[in-house]
């Protein structure tokens, strides 16, 4: 007998028989199909790929995978999905939440997976709403925002999920569009190669319950005055003419934009995107809307040990020492005896 390999995946072998089940038109649909394109394109085993979810629109996402899968409780797939990687570090583990179920009921579990830096891609889906629970404000939703749980006007700040996955440590954070497939794409393989908790937000329309919240960015009749797509060591240019750019206001750490040509400003006034300096990632992750681009792609990438391999190793190290007596660990300190 002859040994054969194997027939490479298609994204189709990627998509199980359950019928898609998301509102005509959601942004989800997009995202799956992403997903399911780079798993292909990357050769990934379906036996060795473990897709774990939280509670919302965007948890149904397992159901639709021909992979291992998990929809676990609200806000806790973080949690989870670290459980499943410490306990078998060869698995390559998704995890796929929301801006509410990420960040609001799970964002504890959110910021001790990053600080952790557990070997995870998380996903989130942000639509600035709770779509399952029809409509209500989520914790990315803006001021003023109407909904059945503000319904004269959210009067909370919004929270930006980049700046949270940055502020929390996260050594990989990236941004994305539901519809921008070709970037999309590059993005979630950015993610997948880093070594470590990957965190990638993913704009993601609701048009029944938040239609066209980020048309102000999204629309492509003006994507190229309104979008500026990051790549590591290029000037942070933008616009029809690509002649817009930024650059750090004079003894400040505050970014405006400038015209070049205009005012005596070159190319070399711009500044050029470091995706492993955290503090531009936080300035560029932090831009004020509508008045200046969105940032999006790899804001910031910058690998560190992992969570498994830093308790592999201790794991290792104290095997060395021998077996645990766990009676004198238990009775070395502030022990007494009740009569």
């Amino acid at each position: 007998m002859t040994a054969t390999s194997p027939l490479p995946l298609k994204a189709k072998d990627f998509a199980t028989d359950q019928e898609v089940r998301w509102c005509p038109g959601c942004g989800d649909y997009a995202i799956l199909k992403a997903v399911q394109k780079v798993l292909a394109d990357l050769g990934v085993s379906r036996h060795n790929t473990v897709f774990v979810s939280g509670i919302g629109c965007s948890s149904r996402f397992p159901y639709y995978m021909e992979t291992f899968g998990f929809h676990s409780i609200h806000g806790r797939a973080p949690a989870i999905a670290s459980g499943v990687k410490l306990t078998n570090p060869e698995l390559d583990v998704w995890v796929v939440t929301g801006d509410g179920d990420g960040l609001s009921i799970g964002g504890n579990h959110m910021l001790h997976v990053l600080r952790r830096n557990v070997d995870l891609q998380i996903l989130l889906f942000n639509n600035e709403i709770y779509g399952l629970t029809k409509g209500q404000a989520s914790p990315t939703s803006r001021r003023g925002t109407r909904s059945p749980s503000t319904p004269f006007g959210s009067i909370d700040p919004a929270l930006v999920p980049a700046l949270f996955a940055l502020g929390a440590g996260a050594r990989f954070v990236a941004r994305s569009i539901d519809t921008a497939q070709a970037h999309l794409a590059e993005t979630l393989k950015r993610a997948h190669a880093h070594r470590g908790a990957s965190f990638v937000e993913i704009f993601q329309n609701c048009l029944v319950f938040n239609d066209a919240v980020f048309e102000g960015f999204t629309a492509r009749d003006t994507a190229a005055d309104t979008q500026l797509l990051l790549e590591h060591g290029q000037p942070l240019l933008f616009g029809a003419e690509r002649n817009r750019g930024l650059r750090l206001q004079h003894n400040s750490l505050t970014l405006e934009i400038v015209t070049v040509g205009e005012n005596g400003v070159t190319e070399a006034d711009v500044l050029v995107h470091d995706q492993t300096n955290r503090t531009l990632a936080a300035l560029l992750a932090g831009l004020p809307q509508p008045a200046f681009p969105m940032a999006l792609g790899v804001l910031y990438d910058h690998p560190a040990t992992t969570y498994h391999e830093e308790l592999q190793a201790q794991v290792a190290r104290e095997s060395e020492v021998g077996p645990p007596d766990l009676e004198s660990a238990i009775l070395k300190s502030n022990t007494w005896t009740v009569a």
